[in-house]
């Protein structure tokens, strides 16, 4: 049997970081990024908020080559490459769902990742405004896992989530496996296996050597 392979990109595949940091980082607004991480972790800003007050921020002066030196500079988990390579050599399924720019989560394609969704902004540079209902939520990683599931014949049942955070609890509660990667207490009570370091194939031996 199939499976599909779920994976969150901020703090998940990205240690300790988020494409929001990182591009914020090469326009120097990481004290400005990090005032609404903080807001959003809190609960204070909704998807739809925070993505307004970055696109805002970056609208002046983000180019493509901010947003490549951003992903080639970013902190990534070493085996990410291997580790969805062998997903698929093995005649599985892997995806990425984040609710970052799509434009940064779409990168990760080059990789090897069957396919790969973020929320929709604007392209760059930002030149028109930010639609809210482009921004995905915590419910919306439901919806596409189960878009994705109806694509590949397979349910619920068949899926193997890896997250970090609240924005990933939704979808931890309603698969069968799943794997905390460097998580916080929004999800750790809620996985089938824990992880703690900085290689992706870690986490990923946790799932092989479990079924």
């Amino acid at each position: 049997m199939s499976k599909l392979h779920l994976f969150d990109m901020d703090g998940t595949l990205l240690h300790g970081s988020a494409a929001a940091v990182e591009i914020s980082r090469q326009l120097g607004l990481e004290r400005e990024i990090a005032v609404l991480e903080r807001a959003f972790a809190a609960g204070e800003l909704t998807p739809a908020g925070f993505a307004r007050q970055a696109c805002a921020l970056w609208a002046a002066d983000l180019s493509d080559v901010q947003v490549a030196a951003a992903f080639d500079g970013a902190p990534w988990l070493a085996g990410i490459q291997e580790v969805w390579a062998d997903i698929r050599a093995r005649g599985e399924r892997c995806a990425v769902i984040s609710l970052s720019p799509g434009f940064f989560v779409e990168r990760l394609l080059a990789w090897g990742v069957d396919t790969a969704h973020g929320s929709r902004w604007p392209a760059v540079p930002i030149r028109e405004p930010l639609e809210p209902a482009g921004i995905l939520s915590s419910s919306a990683k439901v919806r596409i896992a189960d878009d994705l599931c109806a694509r590949y014949g397979l349910s619920r049942d068949d899926c193997v989530a890896y997250g970090d955070s609240m924005s990933d609890a939704e979808l931890f509660a309603v698969v069968p496996k799943s794997v905390a990667v460097n998580a916080d207490h929004h999800v750790s009570h809620l996985a089938t296996y824990a992880y703690t370091g900085r290689d992706l194939r870690g986490a990923y031996e946790l799932v092989r050597t479990g079924e």
